[in-house]
């Protein structure tokens, strides 16, 4: 094999890996609340794949994590944790973790590009017009 198959197999495991994490994320969010046997199949497959610690089976939860250097703890928990919030709960989570960035940035930004040689600016005192 040389590198050019090389590398396209490798982009296409992360491409299969990939879409089984968002088809997986997908059905454990849509049919939290089945209302059909089919629906509470695909959400229980979801579940149980998510909740999974085996490695044997070479898409199975872990590998994908690893094959897309996700954290797998951390990514169980959120995804497990949201899908049992449902859908105002998910997106208010998402919200919040956003703001939360968007906070962690605007503090980064403003704290390192500080002049260290700006003078502070001197108060205007009042002059009292004639």
């Amino acid at each position: 094999m040389n590198a050019v198959e090389g590398y396209t197999s490798a982009k296409i495991q992360k491409d299969l890996a990939a879409g089984i994490l968002k088809q997986a994320t997908q059905d454990l969010r849509r049919f939290r609340n089945p209302t059909s046997g089919v629906e509470q199949e695909l959400y229980f497959d979801a579940y149980h794949w998510f909740r999974s610690n085996d490695y044997t089976w070479p898409f199975s939860f872990l590998n994908v994590c690893q094959l897309l250097n996700l954290p797998p703890e951390s990514l169980r928990q959120d995804l497990l944790d949201g899908a049992s919030l449902g859908l105002f709960g998910y997106l208010s989570r998402r919200c919040a973790g956003a703001a939360r960035s968007l906070q962690k940035f605007s503090n980064r930004v403003f704290t390192t590009n500080r002049n260290p040689i700006a003078v502070d600016p001197v108060p205007i005192t009042h002059v009292p017009i004639a």
